[in-house]
């Protein structure tokens, strides 16, 4: 077994990873991009929107996994440069701003995206977009503008729209990786989501993990499911295994 962790180790490429400073209107932001030091011309790339907490280890943490895939993984920022909840209330307040104000939140989402086309390496028209709880929500709200992005990945995310029609707009393929006991997302958003994109002939597939609530791939969120957010070390496996392949198959890697 030690022996095949080594053997691992080594098989995973070096990786460069950074802070990134960049703009959203005047707002300076902080992103994180990582990607393989041997990285070659030009590579598919892939963004990550955060969850509540803002921009923390966890997503820098994802970025370099993305990294050892052989894509470049650019991880934005949501909230501004040294503007990061101290606490779950804090987040509430700050996720809430955005939730409440779509226009906002796309503005911001925007501004990422292009900040990753504009990267080293990056093939501007092999790209993706992936996101945890409130950035679930955020990739969809992304997909519902239009970006050209080939897929769009929502872990334990929102899956309601305040403009069902907009996903007519929606031209890349769509995940969406859910708990099935989780509590915060309703049968109702559930049923409106599927129906928003049957209705528009959107490209999605819905994968649902028994016994898995809120934040199932999160270490942080701890293991008391009766809280309605803990982390389920199955679910969290078997979904970045999905999309792996779904990446793989935008990608043909």
């Amino acid at each position: 077994m030690f022996g095949a962790l080594l053997f691992a180790a080594a098989m995973a490429p070096e990786i460069i990873a950074k802070d990134v400073d960049y703009r959203s209107g005047n707002e300076e932001l902080r992103g994180y991009v990582a990607y393989p030091k041997n990285a070659k011309g030009h590579i598919p790339a892939v963004l990550i929107v955060h969850q509540w907490m803002g921009l923390t280890d966890y997503e820098k943490r994802r970025a370099r996994q993305i990294a050892e895939l052989g894509y470049v993984a650019f991880a934005l920022d949501i909230y501004g440069k040294g503007v990061r909840p101290a606490n779950t209330q804090e987040a509430g307040q700050l996720a809430g701003k955005y939730k409440g104000d779509r226009s906002a939140f796309r503005t911001k989402l925007h501004a990422g995206y292009m900040t990753m086309l504009t990267m080293p390496h990056v093939e501007p028209h092999q790209t993706a977009a992936i996101g945890y709880c409130f950035g679930g929500t955020g990739v969809l709200e992304l997909a519902r503008t239009g970006e050209r992005a080939l897929g769009f990945v929502s872990f334990h995310g929102g899956l309601d729209s305040l403009h069902p029609e907009e996903g007519a707009k929606i031209k890349g393929k769509v995940l969406v990786l859910h708990g099935a006991d989780d509590p915060f997302v309703p049968k109702k958003d559930i049923d409106a989501f599927v129906s928003e994109m049957k209705t528009n002939h959107v490209n999605f597939r819905m994968v649902s993990y028994p016994g898995a609530v809120h934040s199932f791939t999160q270490k942080e969120a701890g293991n008391d499911n009766s809280k309605g957010a803990a982390y389920n070390a199955d679910a969290d496996a078997k979904s970045w295994v999905e999309m792996k392949g779904f990446l793989a198959g935008l990608f043909k890697k």
